[in-house]
């Protein structure tokens, strides 16, 4: 299923740092503003233990993670919606993601300047906020138009579209973001199509010092408390530090090294479980002497529309899918002995698979 997440953020907060940590991808970063031409992306493996529990019990010839997409979007600043830095260039690419990964400067670095001169992690929620918040007000002001002319005309479904663009419109114009309001299933149809920025779903990273990096610091505090009424999730990573955990090729010597630090695995790893999570994604796996997989859907998917995530044969010629929860294959120690103990399940299209599942589809074309 592609998915895909943006981290965004104000220019020099360690967003390609942390984008190199998650993607494995070496993409150049710099201490000066605006030397970013275009976006970075790479796909993500997403860490799930619980693959390599399977494979303790059915050995196979290669395990394969789940994945997602991740972009990296160069440094915004004041005026990015009217063309300033970087542009509105790059308001395009945050438009085609499907999740947002906010990164904000939560350390001091007198070698580093902020492009506001200071840091400030709260001013620069506000500064990106504003810029995708006047990008939207644009999108909605143009469709607003369109609608009204059709009203106009007579048409009585766009009067109601009409309603429902004056309600994000105001919202707008107050500094909200569109995910914050709430609309029945018949308003969607009049913004969806929008794609707007500030209606996608938000986590939020404190970049920090190497000190900071499991207590955090002042600037954390007042992130916290800033987005507590938010209800929004914020991490503590320490991007310079994560770099190095990457740089570690031996396990054993990454291991080490956590250890020193007085963590138990690297932080981005939490951060790519959160990204997954925020995409409303979740993990069903196949298991087999070939291969175990992690396949990635929607949360709520049947399991005929998961057995399209496997092959589109697959969920054309859908009969059965047989089931076994992850908790008693790893119980039990096998197929097998989930067959005898009852613990394998025959379910029809319309089950809806749950996080873990393993399944075995039947199908025929």
């Amino acid at each position: 299923m592609s998915l895909r997440c943006a981290i965004t953020g104000i220019a020099n907060v360690g967003k390609t740092t942390i984008f190199n940590c998650m993607s494995r991808i070496k993409a150049e970063t710099s201490g000066y503003a605006f030397t970013s031409s275009k976006s970075n992306i790479g796909v993500i493996h997403v860490p799930d233990q619980r693959l390599y529990e399977l494979e303790k019990l059915q050995p196979a010839e290669k395990v394969v993670p789940a994945t997602v997409e991740i972009l990296d979007i160069p440094g915004l600043t004041k005026g990015a919606s009217h063309g300033e830095g970087v542009g509105n260039k790059f308001l395009a690419d945050i438009r085609n993601a499907d999740a947002l990964i906010h990164v904000l400067r939560c350390f001091d670095d007198d070698s580093l300047p902020h492009v506001e001169g200071s840091v400030d992690p709260l001013r620069d929620i506000e500064t990106l906020d504003l810029e995708l918040q006047v990008r939207d007000l644009e999108s909605v002001e143009k469709k607003l138009e369109r609608m009204e002319k059709l009203v106009r005309s007579g048409d009585k479904d766009a009067r109601q579209g009409v309603q429902v663009l004056l309600k994000v419109r105001n919202h707008l114009e107050s500094f909200g973001n569109v995910r914050d309001l709430s609309f029945d299933a018949a308003a969607h149809q009049y913004v969806d199509d929008l794609f707007l920025l500030t209606a996608k779903p938000v986590m939020f990273v404190c970049n920090v010092d190497d000190a900071s990096a499991i207590q955090g610091n002042g600037h954390t505090e007042s992130v916290m408390r800033r987005l507590k009424e938010r209800d929004a999730e914020v991490l503590i990573i320490a991007a310079r530090l994560e770099a190095e955990i990457a740089d570690f090729d031996n396990e054993d010597d990454r291991l080490e090294f956590l250890n020193d630090a007085g963590l138990a695995e690297p932080g981005v790893n939490r951060m790519i479980r959160s990204a997954y999570s925020l995409l409303s994604l979740m993990s069903f796996f196949t298991v087999g002497p070939k291969e175990i997989r992690a396949w990635s859907i929607r949360k709520g998917m049947t399991a005929q529309q998961a057995a399209g995530a496997i092959h589109s044969d697959l969920e054309r010629g859908f009969i059965r899918a047989e089931v076994i929860k992850y908790e008693d294959f790893i119980g039990l120690g096998s197929e097998h002995a989930c067959r005898e103990k009852g613990k394998l399940y025959v379910e029809g299209k319309n089950y809806v698979v749950q996080d873990g599942d393993i399944l075995h589809i039947r199908f025929n074309v």
